[in-house]
């Protein structure tokens, strides 16, 4: 699992435009110096079906060796997120958690006819993109998730595998020889880079590299 061209990022955090950000931010840093594979540890409650759909589709495109981890639960748009990766690990007392999208209105909205119409549609084109993202991943009929969403399906990791979603079971995650990007809810990332001699072409890097734990940070990027 160890390899001086890997970078692990680790995603503890719901998806938000903030989040994402620092997750794009993380990503932009691994194709900068040519990172040959990008580990994404995933533990969240899902959030923005647009910011997951985005960032899944981002991923999707890199041409980069991507694997991805559940280390807690992949909920909701987070369950995208996870797809995104061609080998797709989960640990043994992980979970997955499928369900429609709906409608989140943070305040009362005065919604004509048309506007509750594109919302509808909107939900129903997302809806869509979700499950077939999910039925590309684990080789299933649209259908058949599609019902899985409607029912707000949870699987264990054994479920998980069996589906089709998770390709492996592991509870290994990380061994300390990499570059390590963690990021959190409020949209901090902490760095940790466990020897200089990985990063020593890494000096006009925008990015302030530590070594850790002896100059341990957690700073906005």
């Amino acid at each position: 699992m160890s390899d001086k061209n890997s970078v692990y990022i680790r995603f503890m955090a719901p998806i938000m435009p903030n989040t994402i950000k620092s997750l794009s931010q993380c990503l932009d840093q691994a194709i900068l110096h040519r990172s040959e594979h990008i580990h994404l540890l995933i533990s969240s409650g899902g959030g923005s079906v647009f910011h997951g759909i985005s960032m899944y589709n981002y991923l999707k495109g890199l041409n980069i060796n991507i694997t991805t981890y559940n280390f807690g639960s992949a909920d909701s748009i987070a369950t995208v997120l996870f797809c995104a990766g061609k080998n797709r690990i989960c640990v043994p007392n992980a979970r997955f958690l499928i369900h429609p999208v709906s409608l989140n209105l943070n305040a009362p909205l005065l919604l004509k006819d048309k506007d509750l119409e594109e919302q509808l549609k909107s939900i129903k084109i997302d809806t869509e993109n979700i499950a077939k993202i999910i039925s590309d991943t684990a080789n299933k009929d649209i259908k058949d998730v599609e019902e899985k969403m409607h029912n707000r399906t949870t699987l264990n990791p054994i479920e998980a595998k069996k589906y089709g979603l998770a390709t492996d079971i592991n509870s290994n995650l990380y061994n300390n020889d990499n570059i390590l990007y963690s990021i959190y809810e409020d949209g901090s990332i902490f760095q940790y880079i466990p020897n200089p001699e990985i990063t020593s072409n890494m000096s006009d890097s925008p990015i302030n590299f530590y070594n850790l734990p002896e100059q341990a940070i957690k700073k906005n990027i």
